[in-house]
C-alpha cells in the first residue's frame, strides 16, 4: 500500500493516464480527488474505486484553466479527507496539429492555458495545503515532445507547453524543497489514450515504431511511474524530468 493514508488530487482523471492513475492510487490506499471536464466519466471512475476495496474517491468536474476550480479541488480534498499530500497534475490537450504559420492564435492560447497555466494554478493552491501537513509531492505530466533534442513537426503549441512544465517543475522544486515538498515532471512516450485516435491505425503504428521498445505504453505503465514519484520510495527525488518514454527520446536525439 504505497499511498496508504495519503490524499492525492488527480487532474485529467476522466480517461487515459489519469483514469488509470486514479484506480491504481486507490488500490494503493490513497484517497483520491478526481478532476476533469466530464462529470459522468469521473463518476464512473469513482464507482470503480468504491468497489475496489482500497481508498476512497471524490470528484469535482470543471476546467483546469479556471483558477476557482483549482482552488475548489484543494478545498474538496481538505473537507472530504482532512488533508492534501500529493497531486498528479495530468490534465492536458494536444490541440490542433500543424505548422505555426497556419495555427490559429486561439489554438495556441487553448493549449498553453490548459497544459501550462492549468498546472501553475493547480500548484498555486496545492503547495500551501501540503505545507500545512509538513510536505508532499507534486507530479506534472510533461512529455518527451519539447524535451528531446529533436522536434516533432506540427506540435509547436503542445511542445512549448510541455517544455514549460519542466521549467516550472525545476523552479517549484527549488522554491519549496525546504518545506519538504517535492516536485517532479513525468515525461511519457506515446501512450494509448484518446489523444491519439484509435481510428487512425497508421498514426499509432508510426508512433509505436519511434520507440526503442517498438510499442506504445498502456496508461497503467505511466501511472505506475507517477505512483513511484508520489510515494515515499522517491523521497530524495525532486526537480527531475523523469522519462517513461519507451526509449523514444534516445532514438530522437
Amino acid at each position: 500500500m504505497e499511498l496508504a493514508g495519503k490524499t492525492i488530487i488527480i487532474t485529467g482523471a476522466s480517461s487515459g493516464i489519469g483514469a488509470a492513475a486514479a484506480i491504481l492510487f486507490a488500490q494503493e490506499g490513497a484517497n483520491v480527488v478526481l478532476g476533469g471536464r466530464r462529470e459522468q466519466a469521473l463518476e464512473n471512475i469513482c464507482t470503480l474505486i468504491s468497489n475496489s476495496g482500497g481508498g476512497s474517491g471524490a470528484l469535482l468536474a470543471g476546467n483546469i484553466s479556471d483558477e476557482a476550480y483549482s482552488s475548489a479541488l484543494v478545498e474538496l480534498a481538505q473537507t472530504q479527507f482532512g488533508r492534501l499530500d500529493g497531486a498528479f497534475n495530468n490534465a492536458g490537450i494536444l490541440g490542433d496539429v500543424g505548422p505555426i504559420p497556419e495555427m490559429h492564435a486561439q489554438n495556441w492560447r487553448n493549449v498553453i492555458e490548459t497544459n501550462l497555466t492549468g498546472a501553475f494554478l493547480s500548484a498555486k493552491y496545492q503547495i500551501p495545503a501540503m505545507s500545512k501537513n509538513g510536505g508532499g509531492s507534486i507530479v506534472f505530466t510533461s512529455s518527451f515532445v519539447g524535451n528531446s533534442n529533436s522536434g516533432m513537426p506540427g506540435l509547436g503549441a503542445y511542445a512549448a507547453s510541455k517544455a514549460g512544465l519542466v521549467g516550472l517543475t525545476q523552479s517549484l522544486a527549488s522554491e519549496h524543497g525546504g518545506q519538504a515538498i517535492r516536485v517532479n515532471a513525468l515525461l511519457p512516450g506515446g501512450t494509448k489514450t484518446p489523444m491519439i485516435p484509435g481510428e487512425q491505425p497508421e498514426v499509432r503504428e508510426f508512433v509505436a515504431n519511434l520507440h526503442s521498445l517498438r510499442r506504445m505504453a498502456d496508461p497503467i505503465e505511466i501511472a505506475q511511474s507517477a505512483l513511484f514519484l508520489l510515494s515515499d520510495r522517491a523521497s530524495f527525488v525532486t526537480g527531475s524530468a523523469v522519462n517513461a518514454d519507451g526509449g523514444i527520446s534516445s532514438r530522437l536525439n
